[in-house]
């Protein structure tokens, strides 16, 4: 896989992101007092990450979540492809659901889900989980940029990630602002989900199995589809 053009692919990846948003189901109905709170006081919300589509990938997601800003968050996962890189973000939007997919998402019917799919279910990207530089949507695909699973396993750290506006999260699938994202993170609506599998084991990303990725036809699949799940629950 090519990661330059990859990351290239970026900005285009998010424009598609935010437009299936819009087909998103309905999400369940806010807290219309969300704006009252205390933005301020720093909440801690735990995952509990477990497999999608067969991976075997598992592991823990830990966020402080203080105004518009995740002061500190910690990602640690074992079971996912070797050496490989894998993209990892925090998602949401209020016409998601904002929980992990189910095979009952899998709108082809091909008996695997693939990012777009989920989006439903876990809303467009909110938060580029990379180890260093931008941290917004912008970056979904900055693949080398992202953790990269030594022997299958990687503990992710990083301190004051500001939430920013994002297209295709807010009422209507329009624009989410920073306040109101980070308002519903640390109410438990922000989903991690990290992506990558290899699906026939032979050591990398290809297009021998599944082919291209439905983000992008230069991209496999199996850099793009998702492994793991977990929603950051208020404690």
């Amino acid at each position: 896989m090519n990661r330059k053009s990859v990351i290239a692919l970026g900005g285009s990846v998010v424009a598609l992101v935010a437009a299936a948003s819009l087909a998103a189901i309905p999400a369940q109905a806010h807290n219309d007092q969300s704006d009252s709170r205390d933005n301020d006081k720093n909440v801690t919300l735990t995952a509990t990450l477990t497999e999608l589509n067969g991976s075997g990938a598992s592991g823990t997601a830990t966020a402080v979540v203080g105004n518009k800003m995740i002061k500190r968050i910690e990602v640690h996962a074992d079971g996912l492809t070797p050496d490989a890189p894998h993209a990892q973000h925090i998602h949401y939007g209020q016409q998601a659901l904002n929980e992990c997919p189910t095979l009952a998402f899998d709108t082809n019917h091909d008996g695997r889900l693939n990012t777009v799919e989920g989006i439903p279910a876990y809303g467009p990207v909110v938060v580029s989980l990379t180890t260093t530089g931008d941290t917004t949507p912008a970056s979904l695909l900055a693949v080398d940029r992202f953790p990269v699973a030594k022997d299958g396993s990687y503990d992710y750290k990083r301190k004051n990630i500001k939430f920013t506006d994002v297209a295709g999260t807010g009422d209507d699938g329009g624009i989410g602002t920073a306040k109101d994202i980070a308002q519903s993170i640390r109410d438990g609506e922000g989903v991690v989900v990290i992506h990558g599998i290899d699906y026939n084991d032979n050591g990398k990303y290809d297009f021998g199995t599944i082919g291209a990725s439905e983000l992008d036809p230069k991209l496999p699949a199996e850099a793009t589809d998702p492994a793991a799940c977990g929603v950051l629950e208020r404690h």
